[in-house]
């Protein structure tokens, strides 16, 4: 008789340590350097803001770039009456609206490409039916 793989043994199951005599958590150097300047941040960062306040470029860059999440462009949503008819039609009139300042031009290229992927979306559903249609047509003849 055969063992698997994971009855060999030495091996231990799924979920348990390797070592569980081994490191406790949070006895790493990291955790130690943190322990060793605990009871200084308040300090530390008291004599940053003051550095900030009296002018010192980097402790304020320091300051904001740790507390202030950085801005990211919101655009504005814009109603647009698009063409009846071909992608292509509503393709143009995207471009148009882009031309005339009613859309960024990073918003018409983004719309644009959603009318791409509409386009073959719709591409795949006429040629699924088609090949549904032609099976059906064969499925009668046989």
């Amino acid at each position: 008789m055969t063992e698997s793989k994971n009855k060999r043994p030495g091996r231990w199951k799924a979920g348990e340590s390797g070592n569980p005599a081994g490191r406790t958590p949070g006895s790493g150097q990291l955790q130690k350097l943190r322990d060793a300047i605990a009871e200084d941040v308040p300090e530390i960062l008291a004599s940053l803001v003051d550095a900030a306040k009296g002018g010192n470029i980097n402790a304020a860059r320091l300051i904001l770039e740790r507390v202030l999440p950085p801005l990211k462009a919101i655009e504005q949503a814009v109603t647009l009456q698009l063409p009846d008819g071909t992608l292509t039609a509503k393709a143009g009139a995207l471009l148009d609206a882009a031309a005339l300042g009613e859309l960024s031009p990073a918003q018409a290229a983004q719309l644009i490409a959603a009318v791409g992927t509409i386009g073959k979306i719709a591409e795949f559903d006429e040629l699924n039916a088609r090949i549904t249609q032609l099976e059906q047509r064969n499925a009668t003849k046989s």
